[in-house]
C-alpha cells in the first residue's frame, strides 16, 4: 500500500470516533485562535484542507461567504454534514482549484500526513495575493523531548510522515511564498489513554505509548508535565498556531 493509502484507510478506520479521539478536537478556546488568527470577514472565501469531519470547518460556517474542505478520506469527509457549501475528494498536494481562488486556507494537523513541502505550497498557490494561510500543528517542545515524543506520535499514528517542532511550521509557510509569518502556542491537556484509543491501531501499540509515558526521560516528563494518577497519564501537549499572508 502506497502512503496516500495508508492515510485513507487510517482515517476511515477513525472516521467514527475521530471527533472525541483527543481533547484537542473540540476544544473551544483552541478553534478561538485559529478563528482570530485567520480573521474571517463575511466576504471570504474559505478552504479548510484535511476538512475531515468539518471540526474547523464549522468555526467558519456561517461567517463567511463561501466555504469549501477538501480531503483525502470520504469515509471522513461524509461525516460533515451541510457545514460546507462544496466538499471535494482530493489530495492536498494537487488542489483541483485556480490561483488565488480562496481569502483564508486552513489545515489543523493535516500536514503530518502530507508530501512537504509540495502540499503547503499548494495552498498558499491557491490563497490570493494578501490573502492568509494557518496552519495548526502538534510539535515537541524542542530538542530535549523531540525524540521520545516523535517515537509516541509515531505509535498512536503509523501513517505519519512527518514530525515537527517550533520553527517548522512557520519556515514551510515562508518556503512557500508567505510573509508576515508569525505564531502561537497553545497547550492542551489530554488523558493518555483516550488519545490512544483512536479505533486505527491495537492495544499492542497503546500499552507501547504506555511505556514509552512510564520510561520518559526527567527532560520529557517536565517539558510535558507528565502526570500519573490512579493509573491514568496526563500529558500536555504543544500547538504552534501558525499564519502567513501570500504575497
Amino acid at each position: 500500500m502506497n502512503e496516500t493509502g495508508s492515510v485513507r484507510t487510517h482515517f476511515a478506520d477513525r472516521a467514527s470516533t475521530y471527533d472525541r479521539s483527543s481533547s484537542w478536537c473540540t476544544d473551544d478556546t483552541l478553534g478561538e485562535l485559529m478563528l482570530s488568527t485567520a480573521a474571517p470577514r463575511p466576504g471570504d472565501a474559505v478552504l479548510d484542507v484535511a476538512c475531515g469531519t468539518g471540526l474547523v470547518s464549522r468555526l467558519f460556517a456561517g461567517r463567511v461567504r463561501r466555504l469549501v474542505g477538501v480531503d483525502i478520506t470520504p469515509e471522513m469527509a461524509e461525516q460533515t454534514g451541510d457545514v460546507l457549501d462544496e466538499l471535494v475528494i482530493a489530495p492536498a498536494e494537487e488542489l483541483p482549484f485556480e490561483d488565488g481562488t480562496f481569502d483564508i486556507v486552513v489545515c489543523r494537523q493535516g500536514i503530518q500526513f502530507m508530501s512537504l513541502p509540495d502540499a503547503v505550497r499548494e495552498m498558499v498557490r491557491v490563497t490570493r495575493p494578501g490573502g492568509r494561510v494557518v496552519l495548526t500543528h502538534l510539535c515537541a517542545y524542542g530538542d530535549d523531548d523531540r525524540d521520545e515524543y516523535f517515537e509516541i506520535l509515531r505509535l498512536r499514528n503509523p501513517a505519519r510522515r512527518h514530525f515537527f517542532r517550533p520553527g517548522d511550521v512557520e519556515a514551510l509557510l515562508t518556503g512557500a511564498g508567505c510573509d508576515q509569518v508569525s505564531s502561537q502556542r497553545y497547550v492542551s491537556v489530554e488523558d493518555v489513554d483516550v488519545w490512544s484509543d483512536n479505533g486505527a491501531i491495537g492495544e499492542d501499540a497503546r500499552e507501547a505509548i504506555r511505556d514509552r509515558y512510564r520510561k520518559a526521560s526527567p527532560a520529557f516528563r517536565a517539558r510535558h508535565a507528565v502526570a500519573e494518577a490512579d493509573g491514568r497519564i496526563t500529558d500536555h501537549m504543544l500547538f504552534v498556531v501558525a499564519s502567513g499572508t501570500r504575497v
